[in-house]
């Protein structure tokens, strides 16, 4: 199916690119469906609703820039995305994007997580982890160190 999309203009989507979140997002609970768009030359990905073309968010793997993240998955998202093993799951955060980058943020308190094999998907709020909703993704460097 031809959908248009925020960032990459009008592009096929094959049904076998498309994630059902049962729940929706919170935000955006009757948006069910999304796919993910590489984002070329980035590490970052866009999670595009498949119904609404300006609903789309930049998302990035976490373990790439936060190196001690550590996501506990309840059983209720274990059986709600249908996960059996780990090899099946990919775990993203949401990134808001400033000017200049280097302000950008990482919601590592509720990431989105996705299973490749049923393609299910759910953001899965972790309270009490600790995690904020808005950490930086460049930290600045110790004074004396350069600049970034």
């Amino acid at each position: 199916m031809i959908r248009s999309t925020k960032f990459h203009g009008e592009i096929e989507i094959g049904q076998e690119d498309i994630y059902t979140f049962e729940s929706g997002i919170p935000g955006f609970l009757e948006e069910k469906k999304f796919c993910l768009l590489p984002l070329e030359e980035t590490p970052f990905f866009v999670l595009q609703s498949i119904e609404t073309q300006e609903l789309a968010f930049i998302v990035t793997n976490p373990f790439d820039t936060f190196r001690d993240y550590e996501v506990k998955l309840t059983d209720e998202v274990l059986s709600t995305l249908e996960i059996e093993t780990e090899k099946e799951v990919i775990t993203l955060v949401i990134l808001t994007i400033h000017d200049p980058f280097n302000q950008t943020t990482a919601n590592l308190q509720a990431p989105i997580i996705l299973n490749t094999h049923k393609k299910t998907g759910k953001q899965f709020i972790m309270n009490g982890s600790g995690y904020m909703n808005k950490h930086l993704l460049i930290y600045p460097l110790e004074v004396g160190q350069g600049e970034y």
